[in-house]
This record gives C-alpha cells, sequence and structure tokens, in this order.
C-alpha cells in the first residue's frame, strides 16, 4: 500500500468520526465523503472484470456496502433545529463504519504480503475469479455503495425532517378565500 493508500482510508475514517459530534448537513457535508471516493474510482477502478465469477464477488460485496451504507444512515441520528438539518453519527453508525473501511484496509494490508497474496491467489483459483483487479472492482465499489448509500439515507432523512418542522405552504385560493372572507 502506498502511502496516499493510507491517507485517503484516514480521511474518509475522520470524516465519520468528526460526525460524531453533531453539524449541520451542508453541501460540504455531502460531497467530501463523495469527492475521496471518487478519487479513490480514479485511482483504482479501471475496469470491472466480468469473466468467471468476477460479477458475483463485486455483487457481494457492493450489495455488503449498500447494506452497511444504509443501516449506518439509519442510525445516525438527523434532526431539524434552528433552521438547519443537523447530523450526528452514533456509536454504532460509527462503528459500522470503522469495521468496514478496517476490513478493506486489512484485507489490502494482507493481501499485498505473501501468505496473504498466496490465499488470495488459492480462493480466486479456486471460485474462478479471474484475478486481482475483480477484488479491487469489490472493495472499491464495496466502499462506494456505503458511502452513497449512508449519505442518501441521511439527506432523505433531513429533507423529510425539514419539511415536517416547516409551515405549509399557503395556496393562492386559500389566501384569496382568506381575504373575502375578511372583507
Amino acid at each position: 500500500m502506498t502511502i496516499s493508500d493510507w491517507l485517503i482510508d484516514v480521511a474518509l475514517l475522520l470524516v465519520v468520526f468528526r460526525q460524531l459530534r453533531e453539524e449541520r448537513l451542508t453541501l460540504r457535508t455531502v460531497l467530501l465523503p463523495l469527492a475521496l471516493i471518487t478519487w479513490a474510482g480514479t485511482a483504482y477502478l479501471h475496469d470491472i472484470p466480468t469473466a468467471g465469477n468476477d460479477l458475483v464477488l463485486i455483487g457481494a460485496f457492493a450489495g455488503t456496502g449498500v447494506a452497511l451504507g444504509l443501516a449506518g444512515g439509519a442510525i445516525t441520528r438527523v434532526r431539524y433545529a434552528d433552521g438547519h438539518i443537523r447530523v450526528k453519527a452514533t456509536v454504532g453508525a460509527a462503528a459500522l463504519w470503522v469495521v468496514s473501511m478496517g476490513f478493506r484496509l486489512g484485507f489490502a494490508v494482507w493481501s499485498s504480503h505473501p501468505s496473504g497474496g498466496a490465499s488470495v491467489a488459492r480462493f480466486s483459483a479456486d471460485h474462478d475469479i479471474t484475478g486481482g483487479q475483480a477484488w479491487v472492482a469489490a472493495l472499491v465499489l464495496m466502499a462506494f455503495g456505503e458511502v452513497v448509500f449512508r449519505l442518501g439515507v441521511i439527506v432523505v432523512r433531513g429533507l423529510r425532517n425539514r419539511a415536517h418542522h416547516q409551515p405549509a405552504p399557503v395556496s393562492t385560493l386559500a389566501r384569496a378565500g382568506a381575504a373575502k372572507g375578511a372583507s
């Protein structure tokens, strides 16, 4: 693993740790994690192999990421206060993120060592995984699924919460009727 690999993993961990204290949901809150995974995608995701059981592996990892993202978004605290959507990662949401990031980081470190690389190669041969790029795509798309779905759930929950707390707009007909009744 390169120094940039370590830095991107640490940056993604810090994104959630920063949310352990409540903060406003802003465009920056949403764009920062998306920018980090976009960078990771351009750096690592050169193609998505489709031979053998590559798509099964990729789908399983991506689906796991989506499930983790949905769960993390669901257990993140989202509220509307003082005219702003506020989010706070719960200990459970942070734990999900740390476990998934730790898994990806641990797998990358383990598979880069001779014994881990041999185990991955043996598993790949036994299960018709065609090469290392399938593993890379699986891990990157797992992170994409987690980040995108976690953010999606948080944003949707925040917008629903805000809509619930804002007064309903008064239609033109209702204003006209109120004005007519006052005269």
